[in-house]
């Protein structure tokens, strides 16, 4: 059974960087060909794709959001870490680490989520 576990502080103030680690248990990041993903879901909101880590250790990202975004891994320690710069009250909320095996590009169909952590970002 693989399990997931977001961690991170739970405040950001207003152009900081937020930055979230992912832990996994039960599988290896490193597992052909599997994509780690970050999710987002704002309040009021649909969820939003932020990007990926691959088993290969490639990144993709959202379009709309690449420009902020940085996902990398630790594979020593079965972890992978986004962090999202210069963010605003905008990037308030729940973020969330899942997997899928839906391939580089095209909808992905997770079959594992954490269960997400809320980060406010506020002065």
């Amino acid at each position: 059974q693989v399990q997931l576990q977001e961690s991170g502080p739970g405040l950001v103030k207003p152009s900081q960087t937020l930055s979230l680690t992912c832990t996994v248990s039960g599988g290896s990041i490193t597992t052909n060909y599997y994509y780690w993903s970050w999710i987002r879901q704002p309040p009021g909101k649909g969820l939003e794709w932020i990007g990926y880590i691959a088993y290969s250790g490639n990144t993709y990202y959202s379009p709309s959001l690449k420009s902020r975004t940085s996902i990398s891994r630790d594979t020593s320690k079965n972890q992978f870490t986004l962090q999202l710069s210069s963010v605003t009250p905008e990037d308030t909320a729940v973020y969330y680490c899942a997997r899928d095996a839906s391939g580089p590009l095209g909808e992905r169909e997770y079959d594992y989520w954490g269960q997400g952590t809320q980060v406010t970002v506020s002065s």
